[in-house]
């Protein structure tokens, strides 16, 4: 009997429990059993994917300063993949401090950094007579989900960052609370100026005008969609 037709007779008498004549073959043991579902918290410092390393190394590129974290699943719908920790980001001619912000993704934190190098800070010394010394939000990550509703916010997957205010090389701080109706006509420029800059990186983009929740911030959010108000 030839040795292929040896191996299938043993296959079929073992009734193909695991027998595989292929190495790699595609028996039930290779396939992933379903998750279970749970709300404890999961982490593991998974290396990232291709997209994730290259996004590192753009954010890397750009000069902000910044440690890679874990992944982690705190809860349904609310996840940390691929997250960065920012502690400051570069600018023209400077670098720029990062008050009060959490964990954020790869791709948010590489939006954020362009859209405060090139819209914020360049916005500033054009419209106000000086650059960007820090930027202070109100964070980033939060396991929540969207107010008045059952759907998980983006803050729940680290992909939004409230930006309360911002403090000037010459001592300013520019509030979104305290100058979006009641600055200076430079100042309240300079914050719509650099609402409409970031209406053109981000998704979505929150701003007092959306509604009396967000009179205090602009909410930063990554993704395909074109909301900005």
């Amino acid at each position: 009997m030839h040795l292929s037709r040896f191996l299938l007779v043993a296959c079929i008498a073992i009734g193909l429990s695991g027998c595989q004549l292929l190495p790699g073959g595609g028996g039930r043991a290779d396939r992933p059993g379903p998750r279970t579902p749970t709300s404890a918290p999961q982490t593991g410092a998974v290396a990232p994917s291709l997209i994730g390393q290259q996004c590192l190394a753009k954010l890397g590129a750009s000069g902000a300063s910044f440690s890679p974290l874990p992944n982690a699943y705190d809860a349904p719908g609310c996840t940390r993949i691929d997250t960065v920790s920012l502690s400051d980001l570069r600018g023209d001619a400077g670098r720029f401090g990062i008050a009060n912000i959490g964990p954020v993704t790869c791709q948010t934190a590489s939006t954020f950094a362009g859209w405060v190098r090139y819209g914020v800070d360049r916005a500033a010394r054009a419209y106000l007579g000086s650059p960007l010394a820090r930027i202070e939000t109100m964070g980033s990550y939060s396991c929540r989900n969207v107010a008045g509703t059952s759907r998980r916010s983006a803050h729940a997957r680290a992909e939004a960052i409230d930006v309360a205010a911002f403090v000037l090389e010459d001592g300013r701080r520019i509030s979104v609370i305290g100058d979006w109706k009641g600055g200076s006509s430079d100042e309240r420029q300079f914050l719509r100026v650099v609402r409409e800059s970031a209406c053109k990186r981000f998704g979505t983009v929150l701003s007092p005008d959306y509604n009396a929740a967000h009179a205090d911030h602009l909410h930063l959010e990554v993704g395909d969609s074109s909301f900005c108000r």
